[in-house]
């Protein structure tokens, strides 16, 4: 089953645009976790198995993992979605982007070592830079082009033949990178009205967008502009919001979890 495939079948089965990511901060543990060898993992895998019926899909952030030299829970945790919730699309937010050889040595990681069906990608240097990830024909691609943050303005914004630089991507996305027919992109919840345009530029690609929950994005306005006519066409993400709601009312952190997850699907589906 190809990545899209996989997508599309979660979108109806779980009646969710919820993206659950996963970015576990280890000074923000449960007190019952601290100090265990595997506490990111078994802190990943209860978010997981409290929020899998809310989710669309689960995105691990490789930075959280890989600034402790955890890439083993990473590879379980990734291990573990891909055994219990097969059905679930698992996103790599690794945001690589390099050319050649490093590139296919970082699809092999993403493919390979953690069994993603999708991993994130810088387009800065260009289709060699992601021509590799295109040689998984069922996995898929996602590009950055309009970013949740403030800064992303200072390139993103620049002006080519008269439109935002954002905007050129994701054309050339849709129409000349997107030969598998698996690439998607990332457009910030912070930022609607660049959503609607990108939405309108690329037609049903699937839009992995960040940006709701701690970061403020507004629900509505996120899903009105960039959903499909099918009411689809995205993966919300809400990480610290959800990963941490625990802190907001000392409820059990699963039990928060899920409560959070299942009122941002809630919220999400109010509005397609």
């Amino acid at each position: 089953m190809t990545f899209i495939d996989k997508l599309t079948a979660a979108w109806k089965s779980r009646n969710s645009l919820l993206c659950v990511g996963l970015d576990p901060d280890v000074k923000r543990l449960p007190d019952e976790l601290r100090g265990k060898s595997d506490a990111i993992f078994e802190f990943c895998r209860a978010i997981v198995d409290a929020t899998a019926d809310a989710a669309c899909s689960f995105k691990p952030q490789i930075a959280y993992f890989a600034a402790l030299g955890a890439e083993d829970q990473l590879e379980q945790i990734c291990a573990y979605i891909r055994r219990h919730y097969p059905d679930i699309p698992l996103v790599l937010d690794a945001k690589r982007g390099d050319i050649g050889a490093t590139a296919e040595q970082y699809a092999r990681e993403a493919f390979e070592r953690y069994g993603a069906d999708v991993v994130t990608v810088s387009p800065y240097m260009g289709y060699d830079s992601v021509a590799p990830y295109l040689e998984w024909k069922d996995r898929g691609v996602i590009v950055l082009c309009r970013t949740s943050n403030a800064g992303g303005s200072d390139l993103q914004f620049l002006q080519v033949d008269g439109k935002p630089l954002y905007q050129h991507v994701a054309r050339m996305v849709a129409d000349k990178w997107n030969t598998n027919g698996q690439c998607g992109l990332v457009v910030g919840a912070t930022f609607p009205q660049e959503l609607a345009q990108v939405r309108a530029i690329i037609g049903n690609m699937p839009l992995l967008v960040p940006g709701v929950g701690a970061q403020g994005g507004d629900i509505e306005a996120t899903v009105k502009a960039g959903r499909t006519e099918a009411g689809a066409g995205m993966m919300i993400n809400s990480s610290r919001a959800i990963l941490y709601a625990q802190r907001e009312t000392g409820e059990d952190y699963t039990a928060a979890a899920r409560r959070v997850a299942l009122e941002t699907r809630d919220a999400i589906n109010r509005h397609r």
